[in-house]
């Protein structure tokens, strides 16, 4: 099935919230505080150098827009490598009332996270996908593929 854009809003496991302070009345406990100072001190950015020029694209939206609320380092170094966890993740992101992240601007910033964990995190991503049941692992390559056709056709 084709991911469908523009984005709904959908319930979203709180795998932990990856904002500076979370929601308005939102705790963190110190273990996802721990995670968090964790990802923060990592590399804070990407050679896309020799990344397709979509992907490229999708890395300035990504670092422009992601940058206004948290750190780069934050998103770059977390454990997130499969598409469902980056949509999950963009669109709990896209639906906070400061972000101001557009539809469009939303999609990029998905699609470069996608493409880049399918580079970048290979090895998580082969690990990841190598517990998921036949159909969602099916789903989840047809997601990866359908983000690599988008940026190599151009």
């Amino acid at each position: 099935m084709r991911y469908r854009w523009p984005l709904v809003l959908v319930a979203t496991l709180s795998i932990g919230s990856f904002t500076r302070l979370g929601a308005a009345g939102d705790e963190i406990d110190a273990a996802t505080k721990a995670k968090i100072a964790l990802y923060d001190k990592g590399p804070s950015s990407i050679d896309v150098s020799k990344y397709p020029a979509g992907a490229k694209a999708g890395y300035g939206t990504f670092r422009n827009t992601c940058s206004l609320c948290h750190t780069l380092a934050r998103p770059i170094n977390c454990e997130f490598v499969l598409p469902d966890e980056w949509s999950r993740y963009v669109k709990r992101m896209m639906f906070k009332p400061s972000s101001n992240i557009s539809a469009d601007k939303a999609k990029k910033i998905y699609q470069f996270l996608v493409y880049d964990s399918s580079i970048r995190k290979k090895e998580q991503v082969d690990q990841r996908l190598s517990a998921l049941t036949p159909e969602e692992k099916t789903a989840a390559l047809a997601k990866f593929e359908e983000v690599r056709a988008e940026f190599e056709s151009k």
